[in-house]
């Protein structure tokens, strides 16, 4: 029996074209991008060489990138303000940038987002107590999940009344 002709191996890209190509697919912190790097083990040396280079030529702007992950996840999901904020840090974005983004009153959205979170999860006869829970724990205020539970519970008798 012959031996396996060995696979042709690409060469190995350089740290900036990797670098590129995760940029390419979606914008990354430079802690996220450093440990991507570090995966593909590249020196610190080539990453921190490639971090600048991103840098000057604009192609790694940190600010830019998280203010737009923060805005599509505030306008188009339904997580809390505070779930928006762990899940950017868990992305590597410094707390004080994400926090820069977060609008003066929030108390509109983060409510309609708690009403919607409930109204799926939650059917008409369950306990309050777990509701309220639900709610905390996905991040949401006190006073918003009050109101939220609150007004779901009236449209559920006045379901039931019709």
């Amino acid at each position: 029996m012959e031996a396996a002709e060995p696979k042709h191996q690409r060469p190995r890209p350089s740290c900036k074209a990797k670098a590129v190509d995760f940029l390419a697919r979606s914008d990354q912190s430079i802690r996220r991008l450093t440990e991507k790097l570090q995966r593909k083990e590249y020196t610190d040396e080539e990453i921190q060489e490639t971090i600048d280079w991103l840098q000057e030529k604009h192609f790694l702007r940190e600010e830019d990138g998280c203010q737009r992950r923060f805005e599509h996840m505030y306008q188009n999901t339904i997580y809390s303000l505070r779930q928006i904020v762990v899940k950017l840090r868990q992305q590597g974005y410094d707390k004080d940038l994400v926090q820069s983004f977060v609008p003066d009153d929030t108390m509109e959205r983060e409510y309609k987002a708690a009403y919607k979170v409930i109204s799926r999860k939650f059917k008409p006869g369950a306990d309050k107590q777990k509701i309220y829970q639900h709610l905390c724990m996905k991040g949401f205020d006190y006073d918003v999940a009050r109101n939220a539970v609150e007004d779901l519970l009236y449209t559920w008798e006045k379901e039931a009344d019709e």
